[in-house]
Protein backbone atom coordinates (compact mmCIF):
# COMPACT_ATOMS: atom_id res chain seq x y z
CA UNK A 1 0.00 0.00 0.00
CA UNK A 2 1.48 3.26 -1.12
CA UNK A 3 1.16 6.68 0.86
CA UNK A 4 0.45 9.73 -0.32
CA UNK A 5 3.48 12.29 -0.29
CA UNK A 6 2.16 15.12 1.09
CA UNK A 7 3.45 16.77 4.44
CA UNK A 8 1.07 17.48 7.20
CA UNK A 9 3.24 20.54 7.48
CA UNK A 10 2.99 21.64 3.54
CA UNK A 11 0.71 24.43 3.82
CA UNK A 12 3.40 27.08 4.68
CA UNK A 13 5.71 26.38 2.25
CA UNK A 14 5.92 27.08 -1.57
CA UNK A 15 8.41 24.48 -2.16
CA UNK A 16 8.33 20.47 -2.22
CA UNK A 17 11.18 18.98 0.04
CA UNK A 18 14.47 18.24 -1.99
CA UNK A 19 14.81 14.66 -2.05
CA UNK A 20 18.25 14.51 -0.18
CA UNK A 21 16.76 16.50 2.47
CA UNK A 22 13.98 13.90 2.48
CA UNK A 23 15.90 11.29 3.07
CA UNK A 24 17.98 12.57 5.68
CA UNK A 25 15.24 13.99 7.90
CA UNK A 26 13.19 10.85 8.24
CA UNK A 27 13.72 8.50 11.07
CA UNK A 28 10.45 6.32 9.31
CA UNK A 29 12.76 3.22 8.64
CA UNK A 30 14.02 2.80 12.58
CA UNK A 31 11.30 4.61 14.12
CA UNK A 32 8.71 2.43 12.92
CA UNK A 33 9.15 -0.15 15.30
CA UNK A 34 7.29 2.01 17.58
CA UNK A 35 3.98 1.69 15.62
CA UNK A 36 2.39 -0.16 18.16
CA UNK A 37 3.23 1.99 20.79
CA UNK A 38 2.13 5.00 18.63
CA UNK A 39 -1.32 3.35 18.20
CA UNK A 40 -1.80 2.31 21.81
CA UNK A 41 -1.40 5.88 22.94
CA UNK A 42 -3.57 7.55 19.66
CA UNK A 43 -6.17 5.42 20.90
CA UNK A 44 -6.47 6.81 24.61
CA UNK A 45 -5.56 10.50 23.29
CA UNK A 46 -8.81 9.76 21.32
CA UNK A 47 -10.58 8.24 24.24
CA UNK A 48 -9.96 11.35 26.10
CA UNK A 49 -11.09 13.80 22.71
CA UNK A 50 -14.33 11.94 22.82
CA UNK A 51 -14.51 12.50 26.85
CA UNK A 52 -13.96 16.23 26.29
CA UNK A 53 -16.65 16.58 23.54
CA UNK A 54 -13.77 17.28 20.64
CA UNK A 55 -15.21 14.18 19.01
CA UNK A 56 -18.77 12.49 18.84
CA UNK A 57 -19.15 9.05 20.22
CA UNK A 58 -19.35 8.03 16.21
CA UNK A 59 -16.01 9.29 15.07
CA UNK A 60 -14.40 8.00 18.33
CA UNK A 61 -15.56 4.76 17.39
CA UNK A 62 -14.73 5.25 13.98
CA UNK A 63 -10.97 6.07 14.71
CA UNK A 64 -11.08 3.06 17.65
CA UNK A 65 -12.11 0.48 14.43
CA UNK A 66 -9.35 1.92 12.47
CA UNK A 67 -6.50 2.13 14.50
CA UNK A 68 -7.16 -1.36 15.68
CA UNK A 69 -7.35 -2.83 11.98
CA UNK A 70 -3.90 -0.92 11.74
CA UNK A 71 -2.70 -2.66 14.32
CA UNK A 72 -3.41 -6.33 13.32
CA UNK A 73 -2.38 -5.15 9.61
CA UNK A 74 1.23 -4.40 11.09
CA UNK A 75 1.37 -7.24 12.94
CA UNK A 76 0.51 -9.20 10.11
CA UNK A 77 3.46 -7.74 7.69
CA UNK A 78 0.64 -6.32 5.38
CA UNK A 79 1.37 -2.39 5.92
CA UNK A 80 4.68 -1.21 3.62
CA UNK A 81 5.45 2.13 4.00
CA UNK A 82 6.07 4.66 1.80
CA UNK A 83 9.66 5.76 2.44
CA UNK A 84 9.10 9.66 1.75
CA UNK A 85 6.90 9.59 4.77
CA UNK A 86 8.68 11.18 7.87
CA UNK A 87 8.21 8.87 10.83
CA UNK A 88 5.77 6.26 11.98
CA UNK A 89 3.66 8.81 13.49
CA UNK A 90 2.71 10.71 10.42
CA UNK A 91 2.63 7.67 8.38
CA UNK A 92 -0.20 5.76 10.98
CA UNK A 93 -2.10 8.97 10.38
CA UNK A 94 -1.95 9.42 7.28
CA UNK A 95 -3.07 5.04 7.09
CA UNK A 96 -6.18 6.06 9.47
CA UNK A 97 -6.51 8.59 7.21
CA UNK A 98 -6.89 7.02 3.91
CA UNK A 99 -9.04 3.72 6.12
CA UNK A 100 -11.56 5.94 7.13
CA UNK A 101 -11.64 9.49 5.69
CA UNK A 102 -11.53 13.03 7.29
CA UNK A 103 -12.94 11.81 9.95
CA UNK A 104 -8.78 10.43 10.93
CA UNK A 105 -7.74 14.22 10.91
CA UNK A 106 -8.99 15.22 13.92
CA UNK A 107 -6.78 12.50 16.06
CA UNK A 108 -3.89 14.77 16.13
CA UNK A 109 -6.13 17.61 18.06
CA UNK A 110 -4.15 18.88 21.36
CA UNK A 111 -1.99 17.09 19.91
CA UNK A 112 2.06 17.54 18.61
CA UNK A 113 4.47 15.12 17.54
CA UNK A 114 6.90 16.15 20.10
CA UNK A 115 4.67 14.95 22.81
CA UNK A 116 3.82 11.74 21.03
CA UNK A 117 7.25 10.79 20.30
CA UNK A 118 7.93 11.23 24.03
CA UNK A 119 4.89 9.30 24.59
CA UNK A 120 5.65 6.15 22.25
CA UNK A 121 9.36 6.23 24.08
CA UNK A 122 8.07 5.86 27.74
CA UNK A 123 5.76 3.31 26.74
CA UNK A 124 8.36 1.62 24.60
CA UNK A 125 11.54 1.93 27.41
CA UNK A 126 8.37 0.37 29.89
CA UNK A 127 7.77 -2.71 27.96
CA UNK A 128 11.56 -3.11 27.28
CA UNK A 129 12.66 -2.68 30.66
CA UNK A 130 10.26 -5.26 31.60
CA UNK A 131 12.08 -7.68 29.21
CA UNK A 132 15.26 -6.99 30.52
CA UNK A 133 13.98 -7.28 34.00
CA UNK A 134 12.95 -10.59 32.79
CA UNK A 135 16.11 -11.71 31.11
CA UNK A 136 18.14 -10.36 34.15
CA UNK A 137 16.39 -13.11 36.41
CA UNK A 138 16.63 -16.17 34.11
CA UNK A 139 20.54 -15.54 33.92
CA UNK A 140 20.23 -14.89 37.51
CA UNK A 141 18.34 -18.67 37.85
CA UNK A 142 21.44 -20.18 35.79
CA UNK A 143 23.65 -18.53 37.78
CA UNK A 144 22.09 -19.86 41.34
CA UNK A 145 21.19 -23.42 39.70
CA UNK A 146 25.23 -23.97 38.65
CA UNK A 147 26.87 -22.39 41.78
CA UNK A 148 24.40 -25.23 43.49
CA UNK A 149 24.81 -28.03 41.32
CA UNK A 150 28.76 -27.23 41.86
CA UNK A 151 28.89 -26.61 46.04
CA UNK A 152 32.11 -28.80 46.48
CA UNK A 153 34.14 -27.63 43.91
CA UNK A 154 37.10 -25.67 45.36
CA UNK A 155 39.27 -22.87 43.30
CA UNK A 156 41.90 -20.24 43.61
CA UNK A 157 40.41 -17.03 44.49
CA UNK A 158 42.14 -14.33 42.54
CA UNK A 159 43.38 -10.48 42.98
CA UNK A 160 45.42 -8.84 40.14
CA UNK A 161 44.75 -12.10 38.68
CA UNK A 162 47.15 -13.67 41.21
CA UNK A 163 46.39 -16.84 43.01
CA UNK A 164 45.23 -15.30 46.29
CA UNK A 165 42.81 -17.51 49.05
CA UNK A 166 40.81 -20.54 48.47
CA UNK A 167 37.36 -20.28 47.60
CA UNK A 168 34.45 -22.28 46.62
CA UNK A 169 33.56 -22.02 42.66
CA UNK A 170 29.97 -21.36 43.36
CA UNK A 171 31.31 -18.42 45.90
CA UNK A 172 32.07 -16.72 42.82
CA UNK A 173 29.25 -17.67 40.37
CA UNK A 174 27.22 -16.03 43.50
CA UNK A 175 29.33 -12.44 43.32
CA UNK A 176 27.33 -12.41 39.56
CA UNK A 177 24.46 -12.90 41.00
CA UNK A 178 24.66 -10.36 43.25
CA UNK A 179 25.53 -7.94 40.28
CA UNK A 180 22.93 -8.78 38.64
CA UNK A 181 20.52 -7.72 41.46
CA UNK A 182 21.85 -4.28 41.34
CA UNK A 183 21.18 -3.84 38.15
CA UNK A 184 17.99 -5.31 38.22
CA UNK A 185 17.80 -2.71 40.80
CA UNK A 186 18.74 -0.21 38.63
CA UNK A 187 16.13 -0.91 35.97
CA UNK A 188 12.78 -0.94 38.14
CA UNK A 189 13.99 2.40 39.36
CA UNK A 190 14.20 3.79 36.09
CA UNK A 191 10.70 1.71 35.13
CA UNK A 192 8.76 3.52 37.72
CA UNK A 193 10.66 6.71 37.01
CA UNK A 194 9.70 7.02 33.26
CA UNK A 195 6.03 5.70 33.59
CA UNK A 196 4.60 9.89 33.31
CA UNK A 197 2.83 10.90 30.66
CA UNK A 198 3.86 14.17 28.77
CA UNK A 199 0.68 13.93 26.10
CA UNK A 200 -1.11 17.90 26.33
CA UNK A 201 2.34 19.39 26.84
CA UNK A 202 1.96 19.87 22.93
CA UNK A 203 5.03 21.18 20.73
CA UNK A 204 6.33 22.73 24.13
CA UNK A 205 3.80 24.83 25.39
CA UNK A 206 0.84 22.81 26.46
CA UNK A 207 -2.56 22.92 24.55
CA UNK A 208 -5.66 24.71 24.46
CA UNK A 209 -8.28 22.35 24.66
CA UNK A 210 -9.36 21.45 28.47
CA UNK A 211 -7.30 17.86 27.79
CA UNK A 212 -7.71 15.24 30.81
CA UNK A 213 -4.34 14.52 30.90
CA UNK A 214 -4.76 12.21 34.09
CA UNK A 215 -7.63 9.94 31.84
CA UNK A 216 -4.44 9.42 29.57
CA UNK A 217 -2.10 8.18 32.02
CA UNK A 218 -4.07 6.16 33.67
CA UNK A 219 -5.32 4.28 30.49
CA UNK A 220 -1.96 4.15 29.69
CA UNK A 221 -1.70 2.08 33.25
CA UNK A 222 0.80 5.25 33.86
CA UNK A 223 1.19 6.26 37.33
CA UNK A 224 0.62 10.35 36.66
CA UNK A 225 1.80 13.01 33.82
CA UNK A 226 4.39 15.44 33.31
CA UNK A 227 4.14 19.06 35.32
CA UNK A 228 6.28 21.03 32.75
CA UNK A 229 5.65 20.90 28.95
CA UNK A 230 8.85 22.33 28.32
CA UNK A 231 10.52 19.53 29.60
CA UNK A 232 8.95 17.31 28.96
CA UNK A 233 8.48 17.30 25.47
CA UNK A 234 12.86 17.61 25.45
CA UNK A 235 13.20 15.26 28.64
CA UNK A 236 15.21 12.11 27.48
CA UNK A 237 16.69 11.49 30.26
CA UNK A 238 14.96 7.97 31.41
CA UNK A 239 16.60 7.17 27.68
CA UNK A 240 20.02 7.72 28.84
CA UNK A 241 19.18 6.08 32.22
CA UNK A 242 18.51 2.94 30.38
CA UNK A 243 21.11 3.12 28.46
CA UNK A 244 23.43 3.69 31.18
CA UNK A 245 21.76 0.30 32.71
CA UNK A 246 22.88 -1.33 29.91
CA UNK A 247 26.41 0.16 29.98
CA UNK A 248 27.00 -1.07 33.18
CA UNK A 249 25.39 -4.22 33.12
CA UNK A 250 27.36 -5.28 29.78
CA UNK A 251 30.38 -4.62 31.83
CA UNK A 252 29.37 -6.68 34.46
CA UNK A 253 28.51 -9.69 31.99
CA UNK A 254 31.94 -8.73 30.17
CA UNK A 255 34.09 -8.85 33.39
CA UNK A 256 32.21 -12.30 33.61
CA UNK A 257 32.95 -13.17 30.02
CA UNK A 258 36.64 -12.53 29.93
CA UNK A 259 36.67 -15.03 33.16
CA UNK A 260 34.98 -17.82 31.06
CA UNK A 261 37.18 -17.00 28.60
CA UNK A 262 40.44 -17.73 30.74
CA UNK A 263 39.00 -20.95 32.67
CA UNK A 264 38.16 -22.69 29.80
CA UNK A 265 41.49 -21.57 27.61
CA UNK A 266 44.71 -24.64 28.07
CA UNK A 267 46.06 -22.57 30.43
CA UNK A 268 43.47 -23.10 33.20
CA UNK A 269 41.49 -25.67 32.12
CA UNK A 270 39.04 -25.00 34.93
CA UNK A 271 35.62 -24.81 32.72
CA UNK A 272 34.25 -26.72 29.89
CA UNK A 273 31.56 -24.65 27.86
CA UNK A 274 28.53 -26.40 25.93
CA UNK A 275 29.75 -27.31 22.76
CA UNK A 276 26.75 -26.08 21.00
CA UNK A 277 27.81 -22.41 22.03
CA UNK A 278 30.63 -23.06 20.69
CA UNK A 279 32.75 -22.41 17.15
CA UNK A 280 35.77 -24.42 15.92
CA UNK A 281 38.61 -22.71 13.28
CA UNK A 282 38.33 -22.79 9.42
CA UNK A 283 42.12 -23.98 9.34
CA UNK A 284 43.16 -25.89 12.83
CA UNK A 285 41.01 -28.51 13.58
CA UNK A 286 41.23 -28.73 17.72
CA UNK A 287 40.25 -25.75 18.27
CA UNK A 288 37.01 -25.58 20.10
CA UNK A 289 36.54 -21.60 20.64
CA UNK A 290 34.41 -19.73 23.04
CA UNK A 291 32.91 -16.94 20.71
CA UNK A 292 29.75 -15.90 22.72
CA UNK A 293 32.06 -14.53 25.78
CA UNK A 294 34.24 -13.38 23.00
CA UNK A 295 31.38 -11.56 21.52
CA UNK A 296 30.13 -10.28 24.76
CA UNK A 297 33.16 -8.25 25.62
CA UNK A 298 33.28 -7.20 22.10
CA UNK A 299 29.73 -5.86 22.54
CA UNK A 300 30.27 -3.79 25.13
CA UNK A 301 32.00 -1.29 22.78
CA UNK A 302 29.21 -0.31 21.03
CA UNK A 303 26.74 -0.36 24.23
CA UNK A 304 29.05 2.25 25.89
CA UNK A 305 29.35 4.03 22.41
CA UNK A 306 25.52 4.43 22.51
CA UNK A 307 25.17 6.06 25.94
CA UNK A 308 28.24 8.51 25.10
CA UNK A 309 26.64 9.63 22.17
CA UNK A 310 22.96 10.29 23.99
CA UNK A 311 25.03 12.48 26.86
CA UNK A 312 26.84 14.18 23.72
CA UNK A 313 23.51 15.13 21.64
CA UNK A 314 21.78 16.15 24.76
CA UNK A 315 24.59 18.19 26.23
CA UNK A 316 23.98 21.63 25.04
CA UNK A 317 20.34 21.17 23.46
CA UNK A 318 18.44 24.50 24.46
CA UNK A 319 14.88 23.82 25.07
CA UNK A 320 12.53 22.53 23.97
CA UNK A 321 12.18 20.05 21.18
CA UNK A 322 15.30 19.83 18.65
CA UNK A 323 15.89 17.90 16.00
CA UNK A 324 18.92 16.35 17.52
CA UNK A 325 16.45 14.32 19.99
CA UNK A 326 15.56 11.92 16.95
CA UNK A 327 19.23 10.96 17.53
CA UNK A 328 18.15 9.07 20.82
CA UNK A 329 16.46 5.90 19.09
CA UNK A 330 19.14 4.25 17.23
CA UNK A 331 21.54 4.53 19.85
CA UNK A 332 18.29 2.53 22.20
CA UNK A 333 17.20 0.56 20.23
CA UNK A 334 20.81 -1.17 19.25
CA UNK A 335 21.24 -1.33 22.78
CA UNK A 336 18.34 -2.33 23.77
CA UNK A 337 18.52 -5.10 21.53
CA UNK A 338 22.18 -6.35 21.92
CA UNK A 339 21.48 -6.74 25.53
CA UNK A 340 18.39 -8.70 25.38
CA UNK A 341 20.27 -11.46 22.81
CA UNK A 342 23.31 -11.23 25.02
CA UNK A 343 21.64 -12.53 28.38
CA UNK A 344 19.31 -14.97 25.98
CA UNK A 345 22.64 -16.71 25.00
CA UNK A 346 24.64 -16.27 28.53
CA UNK A 347 21.79 -18.22 30.41
CA UNK A 348 22.05 -20.99 28.56
CA UNK A 349 25.79 -20.28 28.10
CA UNK A 350 25.83 -20.74 31.93
CA UNK A 351 23.64 -23.46 32.04
CA UNK A 352 25.66 -25.85 30.12
CA UNK A 353 29.25 -25.20 31.85
CA UNK A 354 30.70 -27.65 33.99
CA UNK A 355 33.92 -27.21 35.70
CA UNK A 356 36.87 -29.13 35.93
CA UNK A 357 37.19 -29.83 40.16
CA UNK A 358 40.61 -31.21 40.22
CA UNK A 359 41.94 -28.91 37.82
CA UNK A 360 40.80 -26.25 40.21
CA UNK A 361 42.08 -27.90 43.15
CA UNK A 362 45.11 -28.44 41.62
CA UNK A 363 45.69 -24.96 41.09
CA UNK A 364 45.00 -24.01 45.05
CA UNK A 365 47.82 -27.01 45.65
CA UNK A 366 50.15 -25.15 43.51
CA UNK A 367 49.43 -20.86 44.41
CA UNK A 368 50.19 -20.54 47.82
CA UNK A 369 46.30 -19.71 48.73
CA UNK A 370 47.16 -21.33 52.41
CA UNK A 371 49.38 -17.90 53.51
CA UNK A 372 47.09 -16.04 54.80
CA UNK A 373 45.93 -18.65 57.04
CA UNK A 374 49.22 -19.50 58.23
CA UNK A 375 49.81 -16.12 59.26
CA UNK A 376 45.98 -16.00 61.29
CA UNK A 377 47.71 -19.25 62.77
CA UNK A 378 50.75 -17.20 64.16
CA UNK A 379 48.20 -14.57 65.05
CA UNK A 380 46.08 -16.67 67.11
CA UNK A 381 49.12 -18.01 69.12
CA UNK A 382 49.85 -14.20 69.49
CA UNK A 383 51.71 -12.95 67.44
CA UNK A 384 51.06 -9.66 66.06
CA UNK A 385 50.19 -10.07 62.03
CA UNK A 386 52.81 -8.08 60.81
CA UNK A 387 55.38 -10.28 62.52
CA UNK A 388 53.37 -12.96 61.15
CA UNK A 389 53.05 -11.69 57.69
CA UNK A 390 57.25 -11.66 57.94
CA UNK A 391 57.13 -15.23 58.88
CA UNK A 392 55.31 -16.48 56.29
CA UNK A 393 56.80 -14.84 53.81
CA UNK A 394 60.19 -16.18 54.76
CA UNK A 395 58.72 -19.27 54.66
CA UNK A 396 57.52 -19.07 51.23
CA UNK A 397 60.52 -17.72 50.06
CA UNK A 398 62.34 -21.12 51.87
CA UNK A 399 59.48 -22.87 49.43
CA UNK A 400 60.15 -21.58 46.23
CA UNK A 401 63.98 -21.90 46.42
CA UNK A 402 63.52 -25.67 47.62
CA UNK A 403 60.75 -26.25 44.90
CA UNK A 404 57.98 -27.37 47.83
CA UNK A 405 55.17 -26.04 49.24
CA UNK A 406 53.38 -25.31 52.56
CA UNK A 407 51.37 -27.94 53.44
CA UNK A 408 54.83 -30.60 52.59
CA UNK A 409 56.90 -28.60 54.94
CA UNK A 410 57.20 -30.88 58.08
CA UNK A 411 56.38 -29.33 61.87
CA UNK A 412 59.79 -29.35 62.48
CA UNK A 413 61.23 -26.84 59.38
CA UNK A 414 58.03 -25.12 60.28
CA UNK A 415 59.73 -24.28 64.16
CA UNK A 416 62.47 -23.34 62.69
CA UNK A 417 60.70 -20.39 61.46
CA UNK A 418 59.14 -20.31 64.45
CA UNK A 419 59.08 -21.94 68.18
CA UNK A 420 54.65 -21.39 67.91
CA UNK A 421 54.28 -23.56 65.06
CA UNK A 422 52.77 -27.14 66.99
CA UNK A 423 50.91 -29.89 65.56
CA UNK A 424 47.39 -28.75 65.29
CA UNK A 425 48.83 -25.96 62.43
CA UNK A 426 48.23 -29.07 59.68
CA UNK A 427 44.26 -28.07 60.69
CA UNK A 428 45.62 -24.51 58.99
CA UNK A 429 46.92 -25.66 55.69
CA UNK A 430 43.80 -27.81 54.59
CA UNK A 431 42.03 -26.06 51.82
CA UNK A 432 38.61 -27.12 52.76
CA UNK A 433 39.20 -26.53 56.23
CA UNK A 434 40.36 -22.84 55.17
CA UNK A 435 37.04 -22.09 53.29
CA UNK A 436 35.41 -23.40 56.04
CA UNK A 437 36.72 -20.92 58.63
CA UNK A 438 35.17 -17.95 56.48
CA UNK A 439 31.80 -18.33 58.01
CA UNK A 440 30.65 -14.99 58.67
CA UNK A 441 27.97 -13.27 56.12
CA UNK A 442 29.26 -12.84 52.68
CA UNK A 443 32.14 -15.04 53.37
CA UNK A 444 32.95 -18.43 50.92
CA UNK A 445 32.50 -21.06 53.54
CA UNK A 446 30.08 -23.67 52.09
CA UNK A 447 27.50 -23.19 55.23
CA UNK A 448 27.46 -19.45 54.32
CA UNK A 449 27.28 -19.73 50.53
CA UNK A 450 24.01 -22.57 51.01
CA UNK A 451 22.61 -19.38 52.88
CA UNK A 452 22.84 -17.06 49.91
CA UNK A 453 21.84 -19.88 47.35
CA UNK A 454 18.71 -20.25 49.43
CA UNK A 455 18.15 -17.03 49.51
CA UNK A 456 18.56 -16.12 46.03
CA UNK A 457 16.14 -18.89 45.08
CA UNK A 458 13.66 -17.17 47.52
CA UNK A 459 13.99 -14.01 45.68
CA UNK A 460 14.05 -15.38 42.35
CA UNK A 461 11.21 -17.67 43.18
CA UNK A 462 12.64 -20.32 42.60
CA UNK A 463 12.04 -24.29 44.05
CA UNK A 464 14.10 -24.84 47.21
Amino acid sequence: MKLPHKKSWSGRFEKTSDPLLERFNASLSFDQRLFAEDIEGSLAHAEMLQKIGVLTESEWEEIFRGLSEIKKEFKLGKVVLDDTLEDIHMAIETLLVNKIGNVGKKLHTGRSRNDQVALDLRLYCRKKIWEILNQISSVQKALVSTAENNLNVVMPGYTHLQRAQPILAAHHLMAYFEMLTRDFERFTQTGKRLAVSPLGSGALAGSTFDLDREFVAKKLELNGVTHNSLDAVSDRDFVAEILFNNALLIAHLSRFAEELVLWCSQEFQFIKLPEDFCTGSSMMPQKINPDVPELIRGKTGRVYGHLISLLTVIKGLPLAYNKDLQEDKEALFDSVDTILDILEILERLVSGLSFNAEKTKKANEEGFVLATDLADYLVGKKIAFREAHEIVGTIIRYCLENKTTLENLPLKKLKEFSSQFSEDVKHWLNVYNSINRRKGIGGTAATCVKKEIQRAKKILGMKK
